[in-house]
């Protein structure tokens, strides 16, 4: 087990905030990172997230999102997957960062999905294209969703 820290970047690059996890996997596509969350209790109002909840987080060398698959900590039931848009991210040998763009895209077990913070995203001024590959990036997580494809094979239709 290799520790490996976290870094979210903003929208312009600057420091949010860091975690560390351990290293799972490693290939020239994506790295795994397993971390606990360690922050105070939220209720999202969609998710709630609790001190002891694990996560399992995919980043992608070359995709314009990360997966994190969150598992309540007391009781291992899958409470979803959190679905960032982000930038590609640098991935180093201990680290990992990545630029938030603050559009998201929850996943329940059963395969529902709900869009996140649109308007965060709509205000943040970027690039015409990196507008367009955000979006592509919501597309292709859906589509990944609807087809059951890892990380998402563990979706329980109802």
């Amino acid at each position: 087990m290799t520790a490996f820290t976290v870094i979210k970047l903003d929208a312009c690059g600057d420091y949010e905030l860091s975690y560390e996890g351990v290293l799972r996997e490693r290939t020239d596509a994506f790295i795994c990172v397993e971390a606990e969350f360690k922050f105070s209790d939220r209720d999202l109002g969609y998710i709630k997230l609790r001190r002891g909840d694990r996560f399992r987080e995919w980043f992608y060398a070359d995709r314009w999102f990360n997966i994190f698959r969150v598992e309540d900590g007391e009781t291992n039931a899958l409470k979803g997957w959190y679905c960032n848009v982000t930038r590609p991210p640098i991935i180093e040998p201990n680290r990992v960062a990545a630029e938030d763009l603050c559009l998201d895209l929850l996943v329940y077990p059963d395969g529902r999905t709900l869009l996140l913070d649109e308007d965060d995203f709509a205000v943040l001024n970027l690039p015409k294209g990196d507008v367009e590959k955000a979006w592509q990036a919501v597309g292709a997580i859906r589509r990944l969703v609807e087809k059951c494809l890892p990380p998402f094979d563990e979706i329980r239709v109802k």
